[in-house]
C-alpha cells in the first residue's frame, strides 16, 4: 500500500472511533486518554534519549497514564490527589534520581524532562475530558461536540497548511525546524481553520448544544486555535530535529507515531478550553 492508501484507511477506521468514544464518555474516554498519552509519553522519552538526556521515562509513562485517569475520578466525585500530592511526587522523582542516577547521572536533567513530558503529553491531553465534560454542555451530543472542534480546526489547519503551501510556495516559516512549512501555507491553514469554525458553530454547536459565539468571537477562536496547533506541530518538529529523526516511531501506519498524530492537539484542546470558557454564550431554542 502507498503511504497515501494506509494513512486514508488508517483514518477511515480511527476517526468514528475516536468520536465514538468521545460521545460515550466516561471510563472508554479516560482509558482511550491514557493509552494515547503513555504511548505519546514513551515516544517523547524516547526522542529525549536519542538526543542525549537521561530522562526517568518509566515514571514518566505511569504518571503522564494517570492524569486523565485521575481527571475522570474527578468527575466521578472519587478521591484525588491534591496540590500536596502532586509535590510529592516530584520528591519521589527526586528520590529516584538520587539513588538511579546520581550527582553524575544529570539528575536536574533527569527529572525536568520527566516532568516535562508527563505534562506535556497526559496533562495536554486530560483536557479533551475537560471539554466533553465543559460545565457548559448539558448531554453527550453538546460535549462531543465541543471535543471535536479542536479536532477539526486541528485537521483543517493542515489540510489547509499543506494546499497552500503547495500551490502557491514562497517564503519558508521556519526552515532550521521545518523546511516544508511556508508562510502562505500557515496563512491557508489559518483561513480554513476559520471557515470551518464559522459553518460548524452554525450548523453543528448550536443545534447540538444550545451553545454559540459572537461572530467576531468565532474568528478568534479559529485563528488562536490554528496558531496553537501550528505551533504545537513545529514544536515536536524541533523535539525530532535534536533526536535526529523523521518520526517519533512508527506504530501508526502512514502516520507515524503517536506524537506525530497527536502533537497539534496536545496545543489545540487546552487553548480550546481556556478560549471556549470564555466566548461561549448559550443559545435559545
Amino acid at each position: 500500500m502507498s503511504e497515501l492508501s494506509k494513512r486514508t484507511a488508517f483514518a477511515v477506521v480511527a476517526v468514528p472511533l475516536v468520536i465514538w468514544l468521545i460521545w460515550l464518555g466516561g471510563a472508554p474516554l479516560a482509558i482511550l486518554m491514557a493509552i494515547a498519552s503513555a504511548i505519546a509519553a514513551h515516544e517523547f522519552y524516547k526522542l529525549a534519549i536519542a538526543a542525549g538526556s537521561v530522562p526517568l521515562w518509566g515514571h514518566g509513562v505511569i504518571l503522564s497514564a494517570a492524569i486523565p485517569l485521575f481527571v475522570y475520578a474527578r468527575q466521578l466525585g472519587l478521591w484525588v490527589p491534591d496540590v500536596s500530592i502532586v509535590m510529592l511526587l516530584v520528591l519521589e522523582l527526586l528520590s529516584v534520581a538520587l539513588w538511579v542516577r546520581g550527582a553524575n547521572g544529570r539528575p536536574l536533567e533527569a527529572v525536568g524532562i520527566t516532568v516535562l513530558g508527563v505534562f506535556y503529553t497526559g496533562g495536554m491531553m486530560s483536557f479533551a475530558f475537560a471539554l466533553r465534560y465543559h460545565p457548559y454542555a448539558i448531554g453527550a451530543a453538546a460535549g462531543t461536540a465541543l471535543v471535536v472542534l479542536p479536532f477539526l480546526l486541528t485537521w483543517g489547519t493542515d489540510i489547509g497548511g499543506y494546499t497552500f503551501g503547495r500551490m502557491i510556495g514562497g517564503r519558508k516559516l521556519l526552515p532550521s525546524i521545518s523546511p516544508g512549512k511556508t508562510v502562505a501555507g500557515a496563512v491557508g491553514g489559518l483561513l480554513l481553520a476559520v471557515l470551518i469554525a464559522v459553518l460548524y458553530e452554525r450548523f453543528v454547536l448550536r443545534p447540538q448544544s444550545q451553545l454559540g459565539m459572537l461572530l467576531q468571537g468565532v474568528i478568534l477562536f479559529a485563528v488562536l486555535v490554528s496558531a496553537a496547533g501550528q505551533i504545537g506541530d513545529l514544536v515536536e518538529s524541533m523535539l525530532k530535529r535534536e533526536a535526529g529523526v523523521k518520526d517519533s516511531s512508527h506504530l501508526i501506519p502512514g502516520h507515524g507515531g503517536m506524537l506525530d498524530r497527536i502533537d497539534s492537539l496536545l496545543f489545540t484542546l487546552p487553548v480550546s478550553y481556556a478560549l471556549l470558557s470564555w466566548l461561549l454564550i448559550p443559545v435559545p431554542r
